[in-house]
């Protein structure tokens, strides 16, 4: 179906974005051949880089004319090989589109190129008194292009929403070339279908992005932080519903069990006195304008917190105890996987499920021989579950593994959650898909693939 890249192709992608911005030694390509997903690789035929929207479009109508794949990426951080190009073919590396083009704080929005780094531009908004909330444990390192492709989340989006929510509008490059922007920038949208929701989330398989259009709202001047120890993973769980039913949003609320924090500990050397009869942790932060409001808060909280077993409450009495527990939390996916061959999955559901989700999650894993190692966002219910192999043997991890994966998303559909959260379906979870997807999903999904790409030239592989 799809061609190779001849000398003369070549040589016509050459001629749009200029020599050196084109990569096809194999050493250099190693880079581009795989992103944070497990070890797979896959490498690309050419990389290329442009730095404008025009050199963008040209290279799309080169590509569809000649049918050459054509894989976007972003900075290769994910977590689902979305970016992984299987079919060789073209990788289109977004990374010289990295500039905030306006921060507009009369209407709190702001235009951004998608190769911005998410922490440089919430840095840069935050500099003005206003707030991008929308933080993935990679902020430090992914591009925002890359959040709004695979609906990316973070902690704090169980207060201030999802990425759906923070964009406005998007200028795209169609696999034809052709160039439109997606909707509007307003803050209410009822003209015809919404071309920039259906953008979201979709994992560069409809358009490339080129330029993203944010909402933004006002910085919250006070926060307090505390590290609530439970002597089981089912009692945290348990407590998260309960906060919400007494009245109180926090900004974040996050789920650690024991083992995760142990190696935390081991691989980052972070010192925290890790008590004997604690089996897991909440992480609860509180924030808004108002000192004694959020005081009040916290008091409700440890309120709650009584009644569920919960061991102690720490309150982070200093900026650098507060960046010491997130560090924590942020580091614990390098540290688990520092430590063994994994898989991680990311799963989903109603938060007063939370106790089953992680009950299941741990009988499976006695019934097929593997550890894991379950953390995440439990104020949305988003459950990060990584799968170590430990003393599983090769075979039983290559063959028997998947089924024992299967019944943690059976499990997670039962209980009305679904198969991710904020990583993305991408490659490695697309073949799960059907476990929470009807035929007429897929077809509905595959018409309005081949509305946007007729010839199937766009991240091929991925979804479904």
């Amino acid at each position: 179906m799809f061609s190779k890249i001849t000398s003369d192709i070549l040589s016509e992608i050459k001629s749009v974005v200029g020599e050196e911005w084109v990569i096809t030694s194999h050493d250099a390509l190693e880079k581009y051949s795989h992103d944070e997903t497990e070890d797979l690789h896959y490498y690309p035929e050419v990389v290329v880089k442009p730095r404008t929207v025009d050199e963008v479009s040209r290279l799309m109508q080169l590509c569809n004319k000649h049918l050459v794949p054509v894989t976007p990426r972003g900075a290769g951080t994910g977590l689902s090989g979305g970016a992984l190009p299987m079919q060789g073919g073209l990788l289109l590396s977004m990374e010289r589109f990295n500039q905030i083009l306006t921060i507009d704080e009369q209407n709190l929005q702001a235009v951004t190129e998608p190769g911005v780094i998410t922490e440089v531009f919430m840095d840069a908004v935050a500099a003005k008194g206003l707030l991008y909330p929308v933080d993935p444990a990679s902020k430090g390192s992914c591009f925002i292009g890359g959040n709004v492709s695979h609906g990316s989340g973070g902690p704090r989006v169980v207060k201030y929403g999802t990425i759906r929510e923070y964009i406005l509008n998007l200028e795209i490059v169609l696999p034809s070339g052709e160039v439109i922007w997606t909707g509007a920038n307003t803050l209410k949208y009822a003209s015809g279908y919404n071309l920039t929701q259906l953008m979201i989330g979709s994992e560069g398989t409809l358009g490339i992005i080129t330029k993203i259009v944010v909402k933004l709202i006002p910085r919250p001047t006070v926060d307090a932080l505390l590290l609530a120890s439970f002597g089981s993973n089912e009692a945290a769980a348990s407590a998260v519903s309960a906060i919400f039913r007494a009245g109180i949003v926090p900004s974040a609320l996050e789920f650690m069990e024991r083992r995760g924090v142990e190696w935390v500990k081991e691989h980052d050397g972070i010192m925290f006195d890790l008590k004997d009869d604690v089996q897991a942790f909440l992480l609860i932060e509180v924030d808004g304008t108002n000192q004694d409001v959020i005081f009040l808060d916290c008091e409700k909280i440890n309120q709650v917190l009584e009644d569920f077993d919960c061991k102690d409450a720490l309150f982070a009495d200093s900026a650098a105890q507060k960046e010491e527990l997130w560090r924590m939390r942020r580091t614990m996916a390098v540290s688990v996987k520092s430590n063994s061959i994994y898989k991680e999955e990311d799963t989903v559901v109603p938060r007063a499920s939370l106790p089953q989700l992680i009950s299941g999650i741990k009988e499976t894993g006695r019934k097929y021989g593997f550890e894991s190692v379950c953390y995440g966002h439990a104020g949305d219910g988003n459950v990060h579950v990584n799968i170590i192999k430990g003393s599983m043997s090769d075979e039983d991890w290559h063959d028997k593994l998947k089924d024992g994966i299967r019944e943690i998303f059976e499990l997670t559909v039962s209980l009305g959650g679904t198969l991710s959260g904020e990583h993305g379906i991408g490659l490695v979870q697309k073949e799960f898909m059907p476990i929470k997807y009807s035929e007429t999903h897929f077809a509905l999904w595959r018409g309005i693939k081949q509305v946007f790409d007729k010839n199937g030239i766009l991240n091929p592989g991925k979804i479904f």
